[in-house]
C-alpha cells in the first residue's frame, strides 16, 4: 500500500497530492483505504487508474469526459464498449467545436473588416455588446445585423492583407518566408486556426530555396497536385515536375489510397525517386508513410517533404512519423491538409525566389518535363 506522497511519486506526470484529493472530491478516484493513523493508502489498482486519468488528460480530454469514460468497469476488456464511449465523447466535443466555430466566424466577420468597410465600423462597434451576449450561447449574429454590416462590401475589392493582420496570431518571431506561407495557407482554406497547426522543420525554408535554385525535381503524389503547381516559376528556376501515381482518374484521397495499394509499381517508383527531390504529398497518406519508412529504414534523403495528406488515422500517424525524421519538412498536425494546401506551400516557397514571370513558356516545357520522367 502506498501513501498519497508515494502514489504521486510512482505515477509521475507532475501529479501532486492536491490533485489527487481533487480527483477524490469529483469522483474520478474512489475513496482510498485508511491506515490506523487515518492516512490514505493506495493499491496498484489506484496507481493504474490514476495513470489512465492523467494519460487521457494529456490527450486533451476534460475531467468530466474522463469520468464518463471510466464510469464502466475499469478492467473491462470489451473494446466495443470503449469505442462506443469514445464515439459519444467525440460527438460531444464536435458539437462544442461547431458552436465555437460559429462564434469565431462572427468575430472574424467583424475583426477582419478592412478600411474600405469602416464607413459603418461605428455601427459594428456599437453591436459588440450584442455579439458578446449572443456568443455566450454560441449563436451567430442576426441576419438583419449582418445585412447592415455587409452593405459596404460590394463597393471595393476585399483587402486580404489587412484582414490577416487583424486575425492571425502573433507571428513576429517567425521568419518572413514562413509567415508568407502561413498566410497563403490560411487564404487557401479560410481557416485562420490552421496557422497554429502548421509545422516547419528548422531547415525547411533553406532546403527548399537551395533545391529549387539548383533546378530539382518536384514530385506530387497525384496529378491534381502537379496541375496546381506554379509551373511558370518552376520553369524559370529550371525545375521539372512529375507525378508519382500517374492515374488521371484519381479525384479524392480515397482514390489515391486505393490506387497506390492496388499496384506495387507505384511503391517501386516511390523508392526510385526519393533522393534529392522535393515531395509534395496532399492526397494519399500511405504515400507519406512509405516515404517516411524508406527515409528511416534505408537512410534515403529527399530535399524536402511537404506532407499534407488529409485523413483520419493514417494521415496523423504519417505526419507524426515525418516530424520525427531528420529531414526538411513542412506539415500540419492532425487530420488537416489536402492537395491545394500542399501545392500552395510549395508555390509560396518558389515565390520567395522569383517574381511571377509574365509569360507562358511553361506551356511548351510542361509536357516534356513530365514525359521525361
Amino acid at each position: 500500500m502506498l501513501t498519497i506522497k508515494a502514489l504521486t511519486q510512482t505515477v509521475g506526470y507532475g501529479v501532486t497530492p492536491r490533485m489527487v484529493r481533487h480527483y477524490h472530491q469529483i469522483g474520478l478516484l474512489p475513496q482510498p483505504a485508511r491506515s490506523n493513523g487515518n492516512y490514505r493508502l493506495y493499491s496498484e489498482a489506484d496507481v493504474q487508474r490514476l495513470q489512465r486519468i492523467l494519460a487521457l488528460k494529456q490527450q486533451g480530454f476534460q475531467l468530466s469526459h474522463i469520468k464518463q469514460m471510466l464510469a464502466g468497469r475499469p478492467e473491462s476488456s470489451e473494446a466495443d464498449s470503449l469505442l462506443q464511449q469514445l464515439q459519444q465523447q467525440y460527438q460531444t466535443v464536435l458539437q462544442r467545436l461547431v458552436k465555437l466555430r460559429q462564434t469565431a466566424t462572427a468575430l472574424e466577420g467583424l475583426i477582419g473588416r478592412d478600411r474600405g468597410c469602416q464607413s459603418i465600423q461605428a455601427v459594428a462597434i456599437a453591436q459588440l455588446r450584442r455579439l458578446e451576449v449572443e456568443t455566450q450561447t454560441a449563436q451567430s449574429l442576426s441576419e438583419a445585423l449582418w445585412h447592415h454590416l455587409d452593405a459596404a462590401a460590394s463597393d471595393h475589392p476585399e483587402n486580404f492583407r489587412e484582414a490577416l493582420q487583424c486575425l492571425l496570431p502573433d507571428l513576429s518571431q517567425r521568419p518572413e518566408i514562413e509567415v508568407d506561407v502561413l498566410s497563403h495557407l490560411v487564404l487557401a482554406c479560410g481557416d485562420v486556426s490552421l496557422a497554429t497547426f502548421v509545422r516547419f522543420s528548422k531547415t525547411a525554408v533553406k532546403a527548399a530555396r537551395e533545391s529549387l535554385q539548383a533546378g530539382c525535381m518536384v514530385i506530387g503524389d497525384v496529378p491534381a497536385i502537379v496541375s496546381t503547381l506554379d509551373h511558370t516559376r518552376l520553369t524559370h528556376l529550371g525545375c521539372q515536375w512529375t507525378t508519382l501515381i500517374e492515374n488521371p482518374h484519381i479525384s479524392s484521397a480515397a482514390d489515391a489510397e486505393q490506387t497506390f495499394w492496388q499496384d506495387t509499381d507505384w511503391r517501386q517508383r516511390l523508392n526510385q525517386l526519393i533522393d534529392s527531390n522535393i515531395w509534395v504529398v496532399g492526397y494519399a497518406p500511405s504515400v507519406l508513410m512509405k516515404l517516411c519508412e524508406a527515409i528511416a529504414d534505408q537512410n534515403r534523403r529527399p530535399a524536402l517533404v511537404i506532407g499534407l495528406p488529409i485523413g483520419f488515422s493514417h494521415s496523423p500517424a504519417a505526419k507524426r512519423r515525418l516530424m520525427q525524421l531528420n529531414v526538411p519538412y513542412v506539415t500540419v498536425e492532425g487530420t488537416l491538409g489536402g492537395g491545394l494546401l500542399a501545392a500552395v506551400a510549395l508555390n509560396r516557397l518558389a515565390a520567395s525566389l522569383i517574381e511571377k514571370p509574365d509569360c507562358h513558356c511553361y506551356l511548351q516545357t510542361a509536357p516534356e518535363a513530365i514525359s521525361e520522367k
